[in-house]
C-alpha cells in the first residue's frame, strides 16, 4: 500500500452503518474495523479512508452519485459494496422500478470503466440466513456479475458472499445479522476479514 493512500468505501446502509453519527465518519461496521485494523497495523503511512455508503441505495443511486462521490475525491483505492438492495427490493417492494441483472451489469460496467484508481468489488453478501432462501437464489446472478467485472477490471475480489454462505453451511445457529440483512458485530468481522484477506497483497 502506498506511503499516502486515501481508500474509498462505497455501498448502501452495510457500508453506512452509523457512519453519520460517527465523529471520524467510519460508523460501527466493517468499514470501522477494517480502519482500525489499517490505522494500527500501517501507523507511520499517512492512510486516509472514507466512508460513502449510503442505505437503501441500489446500483442506481451509485450512477448517480459516482462523480461527486467517487470520482471527484480523487482515491488511490475504491471499494464496492452493492447488490443487496438491488435484490431485497424485488421482494419487499415488487411494484417500483427495479435493477435487474442486465441494468446491474451496465451500471456497475460503466462506473469501474471511468474509475481510475484500484479497484476492490465485493460481493453482496445475503438476504437472509438461509442458503436456499429466496432472496440467496436471486442474488446469483447478481454474485457471479461482481466476479465477472472483477476479472475485466482486474480488480481484487471480495468472496464475501461465498465466505457468508460457507458459514451458513455449517449449520450454526450463531446469527451474523439483525434481520437477514444488516450485519451484527459478527457479521461485520466475517466482512472485515473477507476484505482484509482478499486484499492481502495490497497491504504490505
Amino acid at each position: 500500500m502506498k506511503e499516502n493512500a486515501r481508500i474509498l468505501f462505497i455501498g448502501d446502509s452495510i457500508t453506512e452503518w452509523g457512519r453519520n453519527e460517527d465523529p471520524e465518519g467510519m460508523g460501527i461496521g466493517y468499514v470501522r474495523i477494517i480502519h482500525d485494523y489499517l490505522m494500527t497495523k500501517f501507523p507511520s503511512k499517512q492512510l486516509e479512508i472514507i466512508n460513502k455508503g449510503i442505505g437503501g441505495n441500489r446500483a442506481t443511486d451509485l450512477q448517480d452519485r459516482w462523480e461527486k462521490d467517487v470520482l471527484s475525491l480523487n482515491p488511490d483505492y475504491v471499494s464496492v459494496s452493492i447488490g443487496i438492495n438491488d435484490v431485497w427490493r424485488q421482494l419487499d417492494n415488487p411494484d417500483m422500478a427495479q435493477v435487474y441483472p442486465e441494468q446491474f451489469e451496465e451500471i456497475l460496467t460503466g462506473l469501474l470503466e471511468k474509475t481510475n484508481a484500484q479497484l476492490i468489488v465485493m460481493e453482496p453478501t445475503v438476504i437472509d440466513e438461509d442458503v436456499h432462501s429466496e432472496g440467496n437464489q436471486k442474488l446469483i446472478p447478481y454474485v457471479e456479475i461482481v466476479r465477472s467485472l472483477a476479472k475485466k477490471f482486474d480488480a481484487i475480489l471480495v468472496p464475501t458472499h461465498q465466505d457468508f454462505i460457507e458459514y451458513l453451511k455449517t449449520g450454526t445457529t450463531y446469527k451474523l445479522t439483525t434481520d437477514g440483512v444488516h450485519m451484527n458485530s459478527a457479521g461485520n468481522m466475517l466482512m472485515a476479514t473477507s476484505w482484509l484477506k482478499a486484499c492481502e497483497s495490497l497491504l504490505k
